[in-house]
């Protein structure tokens, strides 16, 4: 088993349609103002980003993150990750009751090499970071949603 490599899933039950929670998960941009671990998000072209992220535990992770899928009609959002960590990340947003289901899915390797040395006794400390990262994320975006920001 490869310690530094994780799978991640999260379930946000969000009160808006699927197409207005798109519309927000597609301005990675923004993420700052609403998902207070997401610390800094600098475009570098239409598709490519500079992601640096903190949690709980006293490190950033910074990534590049590039959309490699964006199709409205079947609710994804993909991009491809490298840097401290290499992989992929998708959000698949789908009808649910009145509102949506915001479905995250992350396949990542850990390349900064601090968190690969700690990758055996650290593993359920950075899932349990990972956790509480996505907790907030989902606070934070029904908090944005709740005060009507939402709108393009």
């Amino acid at each position: 088993m490869d310690w530094s490599h994780y799978r991640f899933r999260s379930l946000w039950v969000l009160p808006a349609p699927p197409a207005v929670v798109l519309e927000v998960l597609e301005r990675a941009e923004d993420y700052p103002r609403w998902w207070p671990q997401v610390r800094s998000v600098r475009r570098t072209d239409d598709t490519t980003g500079v992601i640096t992220v903190r949690s709980f535990l006293p490190y950033d992770l910074t990534f590049t993150a590039r959309e490699v899928r964006r199709d409205r009609a079947a609710g994804v959002l993909e991009i491809v990750i490298s840097g401290d960590l290499d992989g992929w990340a998708r959000w698949t947003v789908t009808p649910h009751g009145d509102g949506c289901r915001a479905r995250y899915d992350q396949v990542v390797d850990v390349n900064k090499p601090l968190l690969r040395r700690l990758a055996v006794p650290g593993r359920p400390v950075f899932r349990a970071n990972h956790r509480l990262m996505m907790r907030a994320g989902h606070r934070g975006l029904l908090a944005l949603l709740a005060e009507g920001r939402q709108a393009v």
